[in-house]
C-alpha cells in the first residue's frame, strides 16, 4: 500500500531537521529511511538492500524472508508507520523512532520500534532484524495470534429476560475401540433416539467408526439433560456408547419459538468463503431464523492476543492483548407463557401448523409457533396460502360500510353458478333467504359470493389494506403480509368474497386483521423491539364504529351458534371466524383456519391439509385459550 501523503510529508520534514553533514558525508539517510518504511507498510522489502544486526551486508531477499518469518500471522496485513520526532544522527550512524499501528482482527496493536541506518561508503543504508520490526522480538521469534470469541448476545422476551439461558446438555457419542457390533450400536441408539423423538441420521456411523482412531470420541448427537435422563438406561447399556456433559445456550424447550430464533452452530466453509477473513474454524455463527439474521449484532467482539509461542510447558510471551465483549441483545415482543401456550397447542399435530398471538392493547406479536419439524419454515409469518373462509370477515366488513347490517337477508342456496364457474357449499348446505349474520356464523360460500357485486372490483383489496393485509409491514424479519385478488372476472370475485381464487394471506396477517377488528383500527403488530425496524407501517384508518359493532356481533355468533360452536362454553368472550380452505383442484384438499380474538389476545390457527376447521383449527385454538386462562 502507498504511504499518505500526510505520513510523506512529515518524514520528509523529520528528515530535513537532520541539519549539514560535514562536506566529507552523503547527504542525509532520508531517501534510504523513506523508501524502508513505505516498502514494509507494502509488506514487501525484498528489493532494498540492508546491513545486518552482525554489520554484514543482508540482501533484500534474505530480509524479506526473516521479516514474513517473524511477523508470522500478521505478515499478510503490514502495519501503518508513522515517524517520532526526529532522527538523530551521530558520526557515521543515525536512528530514529517509528510509531507502528499494526492491524490484528478488529483490533489495532500500537507500539514503538527503533530504527537504525548506518553509512557506508558515504550510503546510509537500513540495519535490519527481529528487533527492528519489535524491540521484543528475536530472529528465531514467530508472532502468533490468539483469538477467543466474545460471548453471543442474548434474545430477550417482551419483559427484557433472556429467551435462550445456559442449560445442561449430554453429549452422545461412541468410541471405537470399545464396540463390540457396530451393528447393536446403531440398532440400539436408533430405538433409544426414537423413543425421545430425537431425529439423528445414522446411516454415516459405521463407517465414521472404521475411519476414526481406536480412541477417538465419535460425537453423534447433543440433547438436553431431560431428554437424555428419559433414554440413558437404554445408551449406557450399550457397550461403545460414551456420553459427557456439558452446558449449552437454550431456549425453554426444543420446540420454542425454534423457526423464528433460529439456531447457531460453528461457521461453514460456504459462510467462510462468503465473507473471507471474518471468522475461523470453530466460531460459532446464526445458521438461520433471526441468530442468523442478526448474527452481526449477536456476535461479540473477539479478544485478541499477539504472543510468541513458546515450548510446552513455558507459558507464551505474550506482546499485545484485547479482551473480548459481548454481543448485543435482540429484544423481542414474544411473552414466554403465551409462547410456551402456543406451543402446547401444537404438540399433538403431526401437520405442518402455525399459531399466531397478538396482544391488542400494545400490538406486541406474543406468540410465534410453528409446528412439527419447524426449525428451518416460520410458516407463521412467512406463509402463503387461500384463507378461505376467514377472509369472509373483509367481506363482511367491506358490504358493512356500503350500508348492509347483520339482519340484511342475503340467500344461501347449495350451488351458485357466476360466468359459468359453479361454487358449492361444504356438505352441500343449503340455508335459503337468511339473514347475513347467520350465512356468516355458518359459513356459507354461496351467500358470501353473491355479495361480491356489492363490492368494487378493487373493493375487497382496499378493505383489507385496512386491515393491514397486502400492505408493506417491517417487523424486523420476513414476513409475508397478504395478497389480495383484485379486478378480477366475475367469477374471480366471486371466489375472492370467501378467500377462495388467487387471494393469498399468512397466519400473521389474519391475526393483525382480527387485531384491527378488536382495536377498530389497524396497527402494525410489532415482533423486534431493538434493534427498532427501520420502516414500519403507519396506522390505518379508524374503522366505521357501526361496521364494527355489527361484524364483531357476527363472530360472537360463530362460537355461540355457529361454526366455532364447540367452544362456546370457553371462558372469556371468544368472536373469531373459522376456515376450510380449498388449495387445489381437489374439492377433498383443504386447510384448516381459525382467527378472531378473546379479550386482549388476538390470534390466527392454521392447519396444512387438516381439513374442516371444526376438526383441527379450532380445537388448537381452544387448548391454546384453555392454557394461558
Amino acid at each position: 500500500m502507498a504511504v499518505s501523503l500526510r505520513r510523506v510529508t512529515a518524514l520528509a520534514t523529520a528528515l530535513a531537521l537532520l541539519g549539514t553533514l560535514p562536506a566529507c558525508s552523503s547527504k542525509p539517510p532520508d531517501d534510504s529511511l523513506k523508501t524502508f518504511l513505505g516498502a514494509w507498510e507494502k509488506g514487501n522489502i525484498a528489493g532494498l538492500k540492508f546491513l545486518g544486526t552482525d554489520g554484514k551486508a543482508l540482501a533484500g531477499d534474505a530480509a524479506q524472508k526473516l521479516l514474513t518469518s517473524v511477523a508470522g500471522d500478521l505478515a499478510a496485513q503490514p502495519p501503518k508507520l508513522t515517524l517520532k520526532g526526529s532522527p538523530v544522527v551521530k558520526d557515521d550512524n543515525s536512528s530514529v523512532v517509528v510509531h507502528v499501528a499494526w492491524p490484528v482482527a478488529d483490533s489495532t496493536w500500537e507500539y514503538d520500534t527503533t530504527v537504525d541506518a548506518k553509512r557506508v561508503d558515504k550510503l546510509w543504508t537500513v540495519v535490519f532484524g527481529a528487533k527492528t520490526i519489535n524491540p521484543q522480538l528475536e530472529a528465531t521469534d514467530k508472532l502468533a495470534v490468539r483469538k477467543s470469541a466474545g460471548p453471543r448476545g442474548s434474545i430477550l422476551d417482551g419483559a427484557g429476560q433472556p429467551i435462550v439461558s445456559s442449560k445442561p446438555v449430554v453429549i452422545v457419542g461412541v468410541q471405537p475401540r470399545s464396540i463390540t457390533d457396530i451393528n447393536l450400536v446403531v440398532k440400539n441408539l436408533t430405538d433409544a433416539f426414537t423413543q425421545a423423538k430425537v431425529s439423528v441420521d445414522l446411516s454415516g456411523l459405521p463407517n465414521q467408526v472404521k475411519n476414526a482412531k481406536p480412541d477417538a470420541f465419535v460425537q453423534i448427537v447433543t440433547l438436553r439433560k431431560e431428554v437424555y435422563d428419559g433414554i440413558a438406561n437404554k445408551l449406557n447399556s450399550t457397550p461403545g456408547v460414551i456420553t459427557r456433559n456439558s452446558t449449552q445456550a437454550l431456549a425453554p424447550s426444543a420446540q420454542f419459538a425454534r423457526a423464528l430464533l433460529g439456531t447457531t452452530g460453528e461457521v461453514t466453509k460456504e459462510i467462510m468463503d462468503k465473507n473471507p477473513g471474518k471468522y475461523k474454524i470453530g466460531d460459532v455463527v446464526g445458521l438461520s431464523g433471526l441468530q442468523q439474521r442478526y448474527d452481526t449484532n449477536l456476535q461479540g467482539k473477539p479478544g485478541v492476543k499477539v504472543v510468541v509461542p513458546m515450548p510446552t510447558g513455558i507459558p507464551d510471551k505474550e506482546l499485545f492483548s484485547t479482551d473480548p465483549t459481548a454481543g448485543a441483545q435482540i429484544k423481542l415482543s414474544l411473552d414466554i407463557n403465551m409462547q410456551n401456550a402456543a406451543e402446547q397447542a401444537l404438540s399433538g399435530e403431526t401437520r405442518r401448523s402455525a399459531l399466531v398471538a397478538i396482544r391488542v392493547s400494545d400490538n406486541s406479536i406474543v406468540a410465534v409457533a410453528n409446528g412439527p419439524g419447524a426449525a428451518p419454515n416460520n410458516f407463521a409469518l412467512t406463509g402463503q396460502t387461500p384463507p378461505g373462509s376467514t377472509f369472509k370477515t373483509v367481506t363482511a366488513l367491506a358490504v358493512l360500510d356500503k350500508g348492509m347490517n347483520g339482519e340484511s337477508p342475503v340467500d344461501c342456496p347449495k350451488n351458485l353458478t357466476v360466468d359459468g364457474r359453479t361454487f358449492k357449499n361444504s356438505h352441500d348446505q343449503e340455508l335459503g333467504t337468511v339473514p347475513l349474520r347467520v350465512d356468516f356464523a355458518k359459513s356459507c360460500n354461496t351467500a358470501f359470493a353473491s355479495l361480491a357485486p356489492k363490492i368494487a372490483p378493487d373493493g375487497l383489496g382496499k378493505t383489507a389494506q385496512s386491515l393491514g393485509i397486502g400492505i408493506p409491514w417491517d417487523l424486523g424479519t420476513d414476513v409475508f403480509t397478504g395478497k389480495v385478488s383484485v379486478n378480477g372476472s366475475k367469477a374471480e370475485q366471486a371466489a375472492a368474497a370467501f378467500g377462495q381464487g388467487t387471494t393469498l394471506t399468512s397466519p400473521v396477517s389474519l391475526a393483525g386483521a382480527a387485531a384491527a377488528i378488536a382495536r377498530g383500527q389497524w396497527k402494525q403488530p410489532q415482533l423486534v423491539l431493538d434493534p427498532a425496524p427501520k420502516s414500519p407501517a403507519a396506522d390505518g384508518p379508524q374503522l366505521n364504529q357501526g361496521s364494527l359493532d355489527a361484524l364483531r356481533a357476527m363472530m360472537r355468533q360463530v362460537v355461540t351458534d355457529g361454526t366455532a360452536s364447540q367452544l362456546k362454553d370457553l371462558p372469556g368472550d371468544l368472536r373469531g371466524k373459522t376456515g376450510t380452505a380449498e388449495y387445489d383442484n381437489d374439492p377433498a384438499h383443504t386447510h384448516s383456519w381459525f382467527m378472531g380474538y378473546r379479550g386482549d389476545i388476538a390470534f390466527c390457527v392454521f392447519v396444512e391439509n387438516g381439513g374442516a376447521s371444526t376438526a383441527a383449527a379450532v380445537p388448537i385454538a381452544g387448548k391454546f385459550f384453555q392454557t394461558i386462562g
